[in-house]
């Protein structure tokens, strides 16, 4: 099992390369980091983690370019989204972007992606909470017929264009993981359905057995093979027996969060959890 780690970098915090090059010097297996595009003063709905909305929200860099650092500073650490909030992302251009760094990275990238929460932010990018999941699958399989076809297409109900060219395609065939947040039976249909994996959190009391059954049966259910999907499992604790416990039931990777503090006390830490790398990969 490969244990990484998620980290919301920000305008204010540990520069996202030196970040890189600590955790895979330490022997991380990854980085993924989470987006907002940006934060609406109007409070239509409220933070799901309770109370005010955290500062690292509104200072959030943009996430492929911040990835593209991290991958630039290191050779083998692989680097995700955790998660793209895709409705709010063209998705030519979100294709473009993800093929271009998946390719300049030697096919180190994986595409975490979710619907959003926040009703405010979603709407300035025309999206609807109401439709946010079916908008968020046309984007997927419209960016799976970019990265895959020579001549691409498609006609949906949220996304339309006849025949293109688009290069670079992604080095990671057929295209880089995707990978679905989220908890609920709908959220399983739908990794069955158009992703590659499953990147569920703990914050709601994760049973890592019960967890990967149910997965399995979803999917055997829909007919399909259950070994073409991961977990990853997002928001682990730093708990060397629970990542055991992880590995034993069949998770694929765990990440470990990372504080929003300073530099010096990032790396601090990074020093005292870096003995969980190796210990799930033993």
């Amino acid at each position: 099992m490969r244990v990484g780690v998620f980290y919301f970098p920000t305008d204010y915090g540990i520069d996202i390369a030196e970040l890189a090059r600590a955790l895979e010097d330490r022997g991380f297996d990854s980085l993924y980091v989470p987006e907002h595009t940006h934060i609406p003063l109007s409070r239509k709905s409220p933070f799901p983690g309770g109370g005010e909305l955290p500062k690292r929200y509104a200072h959030t860099h943009d996430p492929f370019v911040a990835l593209s650092f991290a991958a630039a500073a290191t050779k083998k650490l692989t680097v995700g989204t955790g998660i793209l909030l895709v409705p709010q992302h063209e998705p030519i251009v979100t294709a473009k972007a993800i093929a271009s760094l998946d390719q300049l990275s030697g096919g180190r990238f994986v595409f975490g992606i979710g619907g959003g929460w926040n009703v405010d932010e979603m709407e300035n990018h025309g999206a609807r909470y109401e439709t946010r999941f079916k908008q968020m699958r046309e984007y997927v399989l419209a960016m799976k017929e970019l990265w895959t076809k020579e001549e691409a297409s498609f006609h949906g109900e949220f996304v339309k264009f006849d025949p293109v060219w688009s290069w670079p395609k992604p080095v990671q065939k057929p295209h880089p993981p995707i990978i679905l947040g989220g908890e609920s039976d709908h959220t399983l249909r739908r990794v069955v359905d158009y992703c590659d994996g499953w990147f569920p959190r703990t914050r709601a009391g994760f049973d890592a057995p019960q967890s990967v059954a149910r997965l399995h049966r979803m999917a055997e259910q829909k007919g399909r093979d259950p070994r073409t999907l991961s977990i990853i499992v997002f928001g682990a604790p730093n708990d060397a027996k629970v990542l055991e416990d992880y590995r034993k039931a069949g998770i694929d990777g765990a990440l470990l969060a990372i504080p929003d503090k300073s530099r010096d006390d990032i790396l601090s830490y990074l020093d005292r959890i870096a003995p969980l790398a190796k210990v799930a990969a033993a």
